[in-house]
């Protein structure tokens, strides 16, 4: 029998894969770009992604069982694609702007999810705690970058 946390597990890695949907040419783009000098743990950007979903899918797994609410798991769905769709749409347009206005829309997007599952269950809404800490501070990094960027990127 196939478990709920085995397809919510699946459906957040299957859906996070949609990051790789980069072309070389654009990563080149991205490495190029000026950092804040301040930005020195971009390599543990991943890790904390990690965290980021595997604590989201488990408080998608707690609401599922409690409530069976596929209007709330459309929400996570939302949530992760909205996520996921940082890294091509910046990198493929070469706009940090962009990236910064879809970080800025899951904070609001994630924020309004967090206050909704908190009815139903305070761990669910916890576990979107990391999730409501790093978007808003990579949505910034993405912001400054952009800013000490302007001349390297296509729309300003």
């Amino acid at each position: 029998m196939i478990r709920s946390w085995m397809v919510i597990g699946g459906l957040t890695f299957a859906i996070a894969l949609l990051a790789n949907a980069i072309r070389p040419a654009d990563v080149r783009w991205f490495r190029r770009l000026k950092r804040p000098r301040w930005l020195t743990f971009e390599a543990i950007i991943p890790l904390v992604w990690t965290v980021v979903f595997i604590c989201g899918g488990w408080s998608a797994y707690i609401i599922w069982e409690r409530s069976q609410s596929w209007a709330t798991m459309v929400g996570y769905i939302v949530l992760e694609l909205l996520i996921v769709a940082y890294t091509p749409a910046t990198l493929w347009s070469h706009s940090l702007k962009l990236g910064a206005y879809l970080g800025a829309a899951g904070t609001i997007l994630g924020l309004a999810l967090a206050i909704g599952v908190s009815q139903l269950s305070g761990w669910a809404a916890v576990l979107l705690i990391p999730y409501l800490l790093w978007s808003p501070t990579g949505t910034w990094i993405t912001w400054r970058m952009h800013r000490i960027n302007l001349n390297k990127n296509k729309s300003t």
